[in-house]
């Protein structure tokens, strides 16, 4: 299983989605879970310290001269059965080893799942690398409020995804059957606005215990790519 998370505006909720879903990928697997991040922020999502370690950018920029076990090497532990791949230093580049790197992913024996952040059509080299990541996976899910401008910038990237995950806020006038009209791909999830995720990511604490409703709404997502 090769999943991408991606969003096409800021604050959509893309790394936190994505770190839950590979925790409860990880302990659903005997082999556990692995978490690449593009964004830069999974570290902080998951209450782990910064990696001085190399990461996902200096294994795109070692080119054809990276060990075979070379992406294995720059994982860190994340949680029980969970191994991240940080973003790591400067720019993902070059853009063509992301397309290596998607080949990797999907002979990966572990469930994999990709942080690509937001896909801004003018973010330059990062934003192509992720979108590559984003468009090769098996599973790619838009993380999305229903909002006007969010859904319109997700139309204008012309990246289909094969599954939304929504998040739900109380009084948005836009609904998940609009929002499958307009994206036409399935809501696979309805994720509430919920102070409990705020304070379990404020306080580190994500890593250790999902909290019961992100949970509930991402194993629906677990369950539709099992299926």
């Amino acid at each position: 299983m090769f999943v991408s998370c991606w969003s096409a505006k800021g604050g959509s909720g893309t790394s936190v989605v994505a770190a839950a879903l590979a925790l409860l990928l990880a302990r659903a697997h005997p082999a556990g879970a692995l978490l690449l991040d593009t964004a830069g922020d999974a570290p902080a999502v998951l209450g782990l310290p910064e990696p001085v370690s190399p990461g996902l950018a200096e294994w795109l920029a070692a080119g054809v001269g990276v060990p075979a076990d070379g992406l294995a090497r720059i994982e860190v532990p994340a949680a029980p059965g969970l191994a991240l791949v940080p973003r790591g230093s400067g720019s993902l580049v070059p853009v063509e080893r992301a397309e290596v790197l998607a080949g990797l992913l999907a002979g990966e024996h572990r469930p994999v799942v990709v942080d690509c952040g937001r896909l801004d059509p003018g973010g330059g080299v990062d934003a192509e690398a992720a979108r590559t990541l984003a468009s090769s996976a098996d599973r790619s899910l838009l993380v999305t409020r229903a909002c006007y401008l969010s859904l319109r910038r997700a139309v204008a990237l012309a990246l289909r995804p094969t599954g939304v995950v929504l998040v739900v806020e109380v009084g948005r006038a836009l609904g998940a059957p609009d929002v499958e009209d307009v994206l036409g791909a399935p809501v696979l999830a309805e994720v509430d606005v919920d102070p409990a995720v705020a304070r379990a990511v404020d306080a580190g604490l994500l890593a250790g215990r999902v909290p019961r409703g992100l949970e509930r709404a991402l194993r629906q997502v677990t369950v539709a790519h099992a299926g």
